[in-house]
């Protein structure tokens, strides 16, 4: 009987390293390049990416969002930028939560402000700057007093673009009655 169970042993042993080797051997095979320190074939340190190989900045001014000093509000990205006169200025950007309503592609201006009232959700806003209305009622950006930028219900037709109070408090500064928002996908 002894003989048969140092068969089994010896026999699960062997199991044991092939399978630790086969493991071992689909990690290695895993890891990436700049990790293992080894070289794509063909690849050399004076090699730059094409255009069309560099990542686009997740964060750079969308393209067609106009010229020239302007709020830009990316639809798709949940993003606004804050673009001053100067192409030398960086822009300001930061997420936002879009309102169950929302303006189409174009271009606008700020028609009103409201220093502080009482959303259409409830919720108490300061700095809200509006500029478009779609199916009565109105679109603005503002910002929550209590600072959150909770999803709107969406049972409710609002139209309150959220942001922190920090952003609504550039906002406020930056886009004035007149001044021109451009909404992108």
């Amino acid at each position: 009987m002894s003989r048969s169970s140092s068969g089994f042993v010896a026999g699960l042993t062997a199991l044991a390293v092939a399978t630790v080797g086969f493991l071992a051997y689909q990690a290695s095979a895993n890891v990436p390049d700049q990790l293992s320190g080894a070289k794509k074939p063909g690849a050399s340190a004076s090699a730059s990416a094409t255009p069309k190989e560099k990542k686009k900045d997740a964060h750079a001014v969308p393209a067609k969002s106009g010229t020239g000093q302007r709020v830009v509000y990316a639809l798709d990205a949940k993003r606004v930028w804050l673009v001053g006169e100067s192409a030398a200025e960086k822009p300001r950007s930061f997420e936002v939560m879009p309102s169950t309503v929302s303006p189409p592609a174009g271009t606008y201006q700020v028609t009103s402000r409201s220093g502080k009232i009482t959303g259409s959700d409830g919720v108490d806003i300061e700095h809200v700057v509006r500029f478009a209305n779609v199916d009565q009622v109105a679109i603005g950006f503002s910002s929550a007093v209590d600072g959150t930028m909770a999803s709107p219900d969406p049972n409710l037709k609002t139209g309150g673009v959220r942001m922190t109070p920090e952003d609504g408090d550039a906002m406020w500064t930056f886009a004035t009655v007149g001044s021109t928002v451009v909404v992108v996908p």
